[in-house]
């Protein structure tokens, strides 16, 4: 019985001992900080991940150091692979609530970060980065485009926001999100035709139906099909196109309702 209970008093305590030697004699952890790796001359980017061309590395940085002459916003590149110099960039670039860093990692799931001063939120909300970050830095466009481009891209699409005055969203409208917001059009012209469907004889239009409906097919519509169309470009042709889905979606689905009454209504 003794020796039983001594054993089970021995190895809990041998684990305890374990852990506070593991605790005490461990290296206190710290802050990855490799400052080396940084250039000795400052230059607006640190490609060390070798993503961007030679020129078209030139031309950024002139655009850069240009950009950061006439507005006073200093946005800087680190491009980084198997080794990042971590915290050292922040003295090294001396950012601070004025500053945007890109880091572009091809090792993660998208190839964007962003770390952004204080004072940037105040023009480019999060929403704007957070979008900013799924546009051009999703594995599809990254392969179809290349990481020099997605940075690029990233890149002046936060300086001319900047030049403007701030965004709420990420300019341009890109083939997919139209698409989308085509879909979205023609199915609030659907729901939008079958809700003014006759339901009563001598009827050709059911207002009050399609206004109780209204709030579906007027946020598939002017919400998700008209909104992100409008804030993002000012071409007018897919605006036009998302139209005319809306139109001829109500149209189809309203003409074949009643015609499929029809007979019906006869006999």
């Amino acid at each position: 019985m003794a020796p039983s209970l001594t054993r089970r008093c021995f190895l809990p305590l041998c684990a305890c001992l374990l852990a506070l030697s593991t605790w005490f004699f461990a290296t206190p952890a710290q802050a990855f900080d490799n400052p080396e790796l940084l250039p000795n001359q400052e230059t607006p980017i640190v490609d060390l991940a070798n993503f961007l061309p030679s020129g078209q590395e030139d031309d950024l940085i002139n655009e850069l150091e240009s950009f950061e002459s006439e507005t006073g916003w200093k946005v800087r590149v680190l491009t980084q692979y198997d080794q990042s110099p971590g915290r050292a960039v922040i003295p090294y670039w001396g950012l601070d609530k004025h500053s945007i860093l890109l880091v572009a990692d091809s090792r993660g799931g998208n190839l964007l970060a962003f770390s952004v001063g204080d004072d940037v939120y105040e023009l480019l909300p999060r929403t704007f980065w957070i979008e900013l970050q799924t546009r051009f830095g999703n594995l599809y466009y990254v392969r179809d485009n290349g990481e020099n481009n997605s940075i690029v891209s990233a890149i002046n699409a936060v300086t001319q926001c900047l030049k403007d005055g701030g965004c709420n969203v990420v300019p341009g409208l890109p083939r997919e999100q139209w698409i989308l917001t085509l879909i979205t059009s023609i199915l609030g012209g659907v729901i939008c035709g079958l809700a003014a469907v006759p339901r009563k004889e001598g009827q050709i239009i059911a207002w009050q139906w399609a206004l109780i409906f209204s709030p579906l097919w007027g946020i598939l519509f002017i919400a998700f099909g008209i909104g992100p169309v409008v804030t993002r470009t000012s071409d007018f042709l897919p605006l036009f196109r998302n139209i005319m889905g809306f139109s001829l979606g109500l149209l189809v689905a309203y003409l074949s309702s009643v015609f499929r009454q029809s007979p019906t209504s006869d006999a």
